[in-house]
């Protein structure tokens, strides 16, 4: 699990350190950073999935396309470079990475290991997944492979599975109802992809594997993806029913959906909106392992104020299994959903960070982190905190 992210002159943030829980909220004003550190992890994910060997940070994948060194290198800093540290239960990893500004991926320029340099381009080694295949551990004197995974005898934890095959990101943008849904191998359809384009396939492909214990509702007994998440799918839509079916002799599935028990099944463009863009956060959710981690932006898309409140809890179900949630929102139904699902004593304060993000500005910390406590209250609340309401009702009763 990762413990903390830093980032140094990426996109607007010219120096930042953000500790990470198992679960993570970030929120803030438009155009604040919230994304960028989404990003920032997206493309640690996007080289080492794509280019296993590749000495380069690739800017642009199927995951994510951020465009060339320009875009992504702090302006202020007006130079060709930028960092990203990660700390996990066991270490902290840095990468620095160098380009000219109209490239489109950067070279691997340093990595460090709890601040000690394990590699740099002059270093002559091979990268895989962005990590030198052996280095030396000073601690230990002790050659890790990092491409064999898994926990080590010194204790070193293999920080590319969450990384790689454990890791989803699923942006605001998803895809809508479709007639069809591409049928992928799993290779391919390792997650529900950015846009859940891969959602139906990963569902049907693996719709009777079982899921983590934790995350089983007691309203189901059979422990199958697809009858969790059709179980799942009925608390944000009562009376949902799910059918997934292969269609003959092409690779591709057709999706129908039930909404009453009056009705008969539908193509998904006859349903709620919402249905299609919930669905893809359920199955990924629920298809995770301990220890993966999970990406939303904007988990409350076109879903009513009360299934934004259960979307929170739910996310926070999830982390509570063990699986590392990170969600970008501006839906404070969400935040209290957390806060619910705190109070009710199923997850620990200090397994939730919550983050606000502001524009920089030499007057006001860029990052302000509300803590938590048992009974689901904030120690505090900076201007733009989901105070929108608040101010509203002050103008109306001329208090303002």
């Amino acid at each position: 699990m990762l413990n903390s992210l830093s980032l140094k002159y990426f996109k607007c943030f010219e120096s930042l350190h953000l500790p990470l829980a198992p679960l993570t909220m970030l929120s803030g004003t438009n155009a604040s950073g919230k994304s960028s550190v989404l990003q920032a992890l997206v493309l640690l994910h996007q080289t080492m999935r794509e280019h296993e060997w590749s000495t380069r940070l690739m800017l642009n994948g199927k995951s994510i396309k951020l465009g060339t060194v320009l875009d992504v290198v702090n302006e202020s800093q007006g130079g060709k470079s930028f960092e990203i540290g990660l700390e996990n239960n066991e270490h902290f990893f840095s990468w620095k990475f160098t380009g000219e500004r109209n490239e489109l991926s950067m070279a691997v320029e340093k990595i460090y290991l709890n601040d000690k340099e394990i590699f740099n381009y002059n270093t002559p080694n091979y990268l895989q997944k962005l990590l030198p295949s052996y280095f030396t551990i000073a601690d230990h004197d002790f050659h890790v492979p990092f491409s064999s995974g898994g926990r080590k005898d010194n204790g070193v934890t293999d920080i590319h599975q969450p990384l790689t095959t454990g890791f989803t990101y699923i942006t605001a943008e998803r895809i809508g109802p479709r007639e069809v849904y591409v049928l992928e191998d799993r290779q391919i359809a390792y997650a529900v992809g950015a846009m859940g384009e891969y959602a139906m396939s990963l569902f049907y492909s693996r719709r009777d594997e079982p899921i983590l214990d934790e995350l089983m509702l007691e309203t189901e007994s059979r422990n199958t993806l697809f009858h969790q998440v059709t179980a799942r799918m009925q608390q944000f839509f009562p009376n949902c029913l799910l059918a997934v079916e292969k269609v003959q002799n092409a690779n591709a599935v057709t999706l129908r959906l039930k909404t009453s028990n009056e009705t008969e099944f539908h193509r998904p463009i006859n349903v709620g909106f919402g249905l299609t863009q919930v669905l893809p956060i359920v199955i990924a959710a629920l298809s995770a392992q301990k220890e993966d981690i999970l990406l939303i932006e904007n988990p409350e898309v076109h879903l009513h104020p009360a299934g934004q409140a259960l979307m929170g809890q739910f996310l926070a179900e999830v982390a509570s299994a063990g699986v590392q949630v990170i969600l970008e929102t501006h839906s404070d139904h969400i935040l209290n959903g957390i806060r619910r699902f705190v109070k009710s004593g199923k997850i620990s304060p200090e397994q939730v960070a919550l983050h606000f993000f502001r524009a920089r500005s030499a007057d006001t910390a860029q990052v302000v982190s509300p803590q938590i406590n048992a009974n689901g209250d904030l120690d505090c609340s900076p201007d733009g905190f989901f105070d929108q309401f608040d101010k509203d009702m002050n103008h109306f009763a001329g208090w303002d």
